[in-house]
């Protein structure tokens, strides 16, 4: 049997980031990973990849790819594996059915434009983030997951516990 992953997916200040670290704090049999430890290449690196698969592109595609081999090989090994990031829901997908992953739990972690963006500016303090393109990159990646049949998971007006609470009942969930 295969251990348990939970994937946290959505736009930056949704809540995610928050709800990992809680985790990986609280409870260590878990295996964090975030997406973006790999950090983002140049825009010549990432032209290498080629433009197709927009929204989010063929490097994202790639790495998203590249991501789910691995997590497959720590899910092997028994360890129960929550991944967070800004993925396309399309990419999760393809990765889940390449990697020969099953029974993953996605959520798409959400919350209002007004909440993502005093998180963004007040709590993260970069208000850069807070643009009407973060906003609609959270609208796509939201509507990703109500066409793929994947949970949202909205965060307003929660504490950060009640949302790490929500993501641990995932794992006993399957």
């Amino acid at each position: 049997m295969q251990a348990p992953i939970v994937v946290l997916t959505g736009g930056s200040g949704s809540g995610k980031t928050t709800i990992a670290h809680k985790i990986e704090a609280e409870h260590p049999e878990i295996t964090v990973l975030r997406f973006d430890s790999i950090g983002i290449p140049s825009p010549e690196v990432m032209a290498t990849y080629g433009d197709g698969h927009q929204p989010g592109g063929a490097w994202q595609r790639a790495m998203t790819l590249e991501w789910f081999d691995k997590i497959a090989d720590v899910l092997a090994l028994g360890q129960p594996v929550l991944f967070e990031g800004q993925m396309r829901i399309a990419f999760v997908r393809e990765a889940l059915q390449t990697s020969g992953i099953t029974d993953a739990r996605v959520i798409c972690v959400e919350c209002d434009d007004t909440t993502r963006s005093a998180r963004l500016t007040d709590d993260r303090l970069q208000p850069e983030l807070a643009s009407e393109a973060m906003m609609g990159w959270s609208r796509y990646l939201h509507q990703e997951a109500v066409e793929e049949g994947y949970e949202v998971f909205d965060t307003r007006g929660l504490s950060p516990a009640e949302s790490t609470a929500h993501v641990l009942a995932a794992f006993r969930l399957g």
